[in-house]
């Protein structure tokens, strides 16, 4: 495969593609190892895809904070939040009881 340097016959490395908030989107070198970088709204990191098929998948919070990250090789942090949900019913028998012993307080 040609790389992006290749074709454009640059010979200045390390060779690096910014998007208009001067944030890297592609960067390679001279021996034409390259890594491409997706970016948010926000111009966080969200994803990385490299020339050796290594990729990262990352998500967000509305502060921007990291709360999932996910990579190629099968590693998974996740501190999303946990949402369970349950009827009254599946409620009671996980909880042992009869479902009319439940009550929702105001």
């Amino acid at each position: 495969m040609t790389t992006i340097a290749q074709q454009l016959k640059i010979k200045d490395f390390p060779f690096i593609i910014k998007d208009k908030a001067g944030n890297a989107i592609y960067y390679e070198t001279s021996e034409n190892h390259w890594s491409k970088f997706e970016r948010d709204a926000h111009g966080n990191d969200i994803g990385q895809e490299s020339d050796d098929g290594y990729r990262t998948k990352t998500e967000r919070d509305a502060q921007g904070n990291l709360i999932r990250f996910e990579d190629s090789n099968g590693k998974i942090i996740d501190h999303r939040p946990k949402v369970i949900e349950l009827t009254m019913e599946e409620l009671a028998a996980k909880l042992g009881i009869n479902v009319t012993q439940l009550r929702i307080k105001d």
